[in-house]
């Protein structure tokens, strides 16, 4: 199950130490506007269900501590080889093509021990972001 701050369920993007510090940096900047997980790894294994259209969630640092909170703007599941352009254009990591995208996720996901082939399920989440900290942002949307 993954962790809660303020009733939000946590957003912890990549592994702990420099990619994480780059993921979020993306996010507080603007640039990343969307991320990938594994269905089968990333929520069933976690019990937990993919993030709805306006769902809050808290995102996090290394220590886990809430450093933004993003409102969700689009989910949705697919085979890993239909993931579109749009999206993994979406994730602000620079990459040139969704071939790019494709190689450096599965070398991502398979270093952490899953594998990933054209039929695994991801979920493509879409967000925007609501708050960072710092600023006076209620979780529930209201301000």
């Amino acid at each position: 199950m993954w962790g809660r701050i303020d009733g939000l369920r946590i957003l912890e993007l990549g592994t702990p130490g420099e990619l994480c510090a780059e993921l979020n940096g993306l996010v507080l900047s603007g640039a990343k506007t969307g991320t990938a997980g594994l269905l089968e790894h990333d929520y069933r294994a976690e019990g937990e269900e993919p993030e709805r259209v306006g769902e809050r969630l808290a995102l996090v640092d290394d220590d886990r501590a809430r450093i933004a909170v993003i409102e969700v703007t689009a989910v949705e599941v697919v085979p890993f080889d239909s993931v579109t352009w749009e999206f993994a254009d979406s994730e602000g990591e620079g990459y040139r093509s969704v071939e790019h995208w494709a190689t450096s996720h599965r070398r991502f996901w398979n270093g952490l021990g899953y594998d990933v082939d054209d039929t695994t399920d991801v979920v493509c989440v879409s967000f925007r972001l609501a708050g960072s900290q710092g600023a006076d942002v209620d979780p529930r949307g209201e301000t």
